[in-house]
């Protein structure tokens, strides 16, 4: 990397590499003699050396300054890592301001064991059986670690709802939704990941059979918008 040579230290073959790039001299500079030239003439031979002098301070100078400068660099990148990144905000359906208010919404619970608490009831349709739904979502495990998520992924989750093409309590959960609404779904082992997920990274891993948690909003529903517009 071409970076990483400006943090050799000095004395490195890379910092001698920079001092010879000018000549410096050891000890004192070697004086011109003008024994048979005029004054002139040695009074222009001084002034030479004493720009060759001049040259040799600036060049240790580059080289010093410079390696001085990557030190400075390295330790600031080294503060920097040391300190982490911060969190990277998710996006989510409920803020602080919801998480709140929905402390004082009443829990339902339905025959299979899925519990739910409306954030927000829709007023438009509700989806029919076997009919293709667009919803967001945000899918967490009970501490509230978000494993998946469509806001994310900056696109609507579209399904046929009621068709097996996602976990039980999810299909069962948006079928008593109507458009425009928002829910959080508390859905039991039974009714959630038979297999589990694996973890990835900032991802926790969902166990087989454990609950998880869904925020989901009903979008549109793409079939009976169609027939609408006819």
């Amino acid at each position: 990397m071409a970076s990483a040579s400006l943090l050799l230290p000095l004395g490195s073959s890379f910092a001698g590499s920079l001092s010879n790039y000018h000549p410096i001299t050891r000890g004192r500079p070697r004086r011109v003699t003008a024994k048979y030239l005029s004054s002139e003439i040695r009074m222009k031979a001084s002034q030479i050396v004493g720009y060759e002098d001049e040259l040799i301070l600036i060049k240790r100078r580059d080289v010093i300054g410079l390696a001085l400068s990557a030190s400075s660099l390295r330790i600031n990148s080294l503060n920097a890592e040391a300190a982490g990144l911060p969190p990277q905000e998710i996006p989510r359906l409920c803020d602080d301001t919801c998480e709140k208010e929905l402390e004082n919404v009443p829990m339902v619970t339905t025959e299979s064991g899925l519990q739910y608490k409306d954030i927000k009831v829709g007023s438009g349709p509700t989806p029919p059986v076997g009919y293709q739904v667009a919803a967001n979502y945000v899918a967490m495990v009970p501490s509230g670690q978000v494993f998946d998520s469509s806001l994310e992924k900056r696109q609507v989750y579209i399904f046929r709802v009621g068709s097996g093409q996602v976990v039980k309590g999810l299909d069962e959960g948006i079928l008593s939704m109507k458009v425009g609404g928002k829910r959080r779904l508390y859905v039991p082992g039974s009714l959630a990941f038979p297999k589990g997920l694996a973890s990835a990274p900032g991802r926790p891993r969902v166990a087989a059979n454990s609950p998880v948690i869904f925020d989901v909003s009903l979008e549109y529903i793409p079939g009976l918008d169609d027939e609408e517009e006819e």
